[in-house]
């Protein structure tokens, strides 16, 4: 069974920095890209940023503006979010996703809160 763990998640300044991770488990890690959602209040679920099975492919959401970075570690099956210069509307619930045989799955979210 896949199951995705995040951490990570917390409450910072703006301008500060987190670092988010998914621990993969229940598939081959390294043949399936990765993804980061996020949520933020009264938003629909938008795609962050992901990585490619070979970890040579990323995209990144326009909004992140070159501050955020993904990783994948294949021999730990797990995926990274590094957030720098975090700003307040960076402020949701981070998902960790992805799509095996046509399923999605989820981790269980960790919330991120930019606030003075």
């Amino acid at each position: 069974q896949v199951r995705l763990v995040v951490s990570g998640g917390g409450s910072v300044q703006p301008g500060g920095s987190l670092r988010l991770s998914c621990a993969a488990s229940g598939l081959l890690f390294r043949r399936y890209g990765m993804s980061w959602y996020r949520q933020r209040p009264g938003k629909e679920r938008e795609l962050v940023s992901s990585i490619d099975k070979d970890g040579e492919g990323t995209f990144y959401a326009d909004f992140v503006e070159g501050r955020f970075t993904i990783s994948r570690d294949d021999a730990r099956e797990m995926t990274y979010l590094q957030m720098n210069s975090l700003k307040t509307e960076d402020t949701a619930i981070y998902y960790c996703h992805t799509r095996r045989i046509g399923n999605d799955y989820w981790g269980q979210g960790t919330q991120v809160t930019v606030a003075s």
